[in-house]
């Protein structure tokens, strides 16, 4: 497969960033450190999970996007949006309602990425079948697979090989058109995010070279839009844009969304944390014999995404409330719906795994600097206080090993240290001006912190 360079969906604005640590705590891939009082990403660790940017109390992470203006660069376009869009209105606004809104901001055509889910669902229980690995583990969270791509790569063989939805939706759509005689640079496919993961996945794919996504858009800027326009009264008849929308379909995203189809032989996690505590026993061979894996970044699925404007348990009711009035996905004729070129494109490329985490690319070398970052833990408080700029100790002796950091930046052995007359004040200031920048500990009565701040 081709290497491409990585594609990370999220930013950090310098001039927003306090360097308060909330983000570096809630990284479950220590990928973040505070450097000169502001926040900094590793781009080999991110996975774009977007917990840093649910953590910020000051939003100074954001996530970029192309403009609808691009809109006009189209004479086909196409919005594709995951069910769980719907779920962010109030239920005073109808299906109907927002995909008449859709079309008066611009769009020719609507998809929503989970229909036809059917051929999904036979694809994943075929490689499910025939995989001798389990259980096998879903490919839908593009934080997940690249999770697992680098921080469990013995465990890359086990991710399902389908692509995602809103690939398949694009390519159904595109393939559609065709079929009425467009040509392919006429048509603009936009896919509506739920997270910044998904967003990444499109710009850098995993599993494919080339996404058939030409825009992006954040879910939470589009329900901005629509809420714009929107009318009280429905005007025309959208239901034939819904024809091929299961009950499977809207409630893919959610948890138990895929692993309800494998029954008792599966597993669904929700919230990365959760999912890091798996994948720590599914390494060690303490996970119960199981054929399926369900494994979501996000607390109720893509409900929960950091791009959704509502309150992701109220989200959740309203789509399974939605998806009583939709037909199970096997009562829907796959093959009037389906087209081969679509079946054919299902089957993702092997995901490659990446060694990051890895102290050196030589075996041997690697032991060594295992065996001191253990002999620098004995030296290290084992407080995990976050004053050095990194998350705990152990990723603080892991810093020192690979050249990163020293010993006096943990501010328990610079006190010792001062104690000791190893070193002077003066040293001791600047070991701490290069975490945390000049003047930070200087008295300022309007700086933020405390009891429930970003709350």
């Amino acid at each position: 497969m081709k290497v491409v360079e990585k594609y990370h969906a999220i930013t950090v604005d310098k001039d927003k960033c306090t360097g308060c640590t909330h983000c570096m705590k809630s990284c479950p891939t220590e990928a973040i450190r505070i450097r000169g009082g502001v926040a900094k990403i590793n781009a080999d660790r991110c996975v774009d999970c977007g917990n840093c940017l649910r953590a910020c109390p000051v939003d100074a992470f954001y996530v970029e996007q192309d403009s609808l203006e691009q809109l006009n660069k189209y004479k086909y376009r196409v919005v594709l949006f995951p069910s769980v869009m719907i779920g962010q209105f109030p239920e005073i606004y109808t299906e109907g309602k927002i995909y008449e809104a859709l079309l008066k901001l611009g769009f020719t055509h609507i998809f929503e990425v989970e229909q036809p889910i059917g051929l999904l669902i036979d694809e994943i229980k075929q490689e499910v079948q025939k995989s001798t690995r389990k259980p096998m583990i879903s490919s839908f969270c593009p934080a997940i697979v690249r999770l697992i791509q680098s921080r469990y790569p013995s465990l890359v063989d086990n991710i399902v090989p389908v692509k995602a939805p809103h690939d398949l939706a694009a390519c159904h759509a595109i393939e559609l058109l065709a079929k009425q005689g467009v040509k392919r640079e006429e048509i603009g496919t936009f896919y509506v995010s739920p997270c910044s993961a998904k967003m990444a996945a499109v710009k850098r794919p995993l599993g494919e070279e080339v996404s058939a996504v030409d825009g992006l858009i954040k879910m939470s800027d589009l329900y901005n839009h629509i809420m714009r326009v929107i009318e009280k009264e429905e005007k025309t008849d959208t239901a034939p844009l819904r024809k091929n929308l299961t009950l499977d379909g809207i409630l893919w995203s959610l948890p138990r969304g895929e692993a309800r189809h494998f029954r008792r032989n599966s597993m669904a996690v929700d919230g990365i944390h959760n999912v890091v505590k798996i994948l720590e026993r599914m390494e060690n061979d303490e996970v119960p014999v199981l054929d399926f894996l369900e494994l979501k970044s996000c607390h109720q699925g893509c409900a929960g995404g950091i791009l959704l404007t509502g309150n992701r348990f109220l989200t959740v009711e309203r789509l399974q409330k939605r998806s009583k009035r939709y037909p199970h996905a096997s009562s829907i004729d796959v093959s009037a719906v389906s087209c081969l070129g679509i079946k054919n494109k299902m089957k993702a490329d092997p995901i490659e795994p990446s060694y990051v985490f890895a102290l050196d690319p030589d075996r041997l070398k690697a032991l060594e600097k295992m065996q001191k970052v253990d002999r620098i833990l004995c030296q290290l408080p084992g407080i995990d206080c976050g004053s050095c700029g990194a998350p705990n100790c152990h990723a603080l002796a892991e810093d020192m090993v690979q050249g990163q950091a020293k010993m006096t930046d943990c501010i328990f052995l610079q006190n010792r240290y001062l104690n000791e007359k190893k070193i002077n004040i003066e040293k001791a200031t600047k070991n701490l001006e290069k975490a945390w920048g000049k003047n930070r500990f200087d008295a300022d009565c309007n700086r933020r912190g405390g009891r429930n701040e970003g709350f």
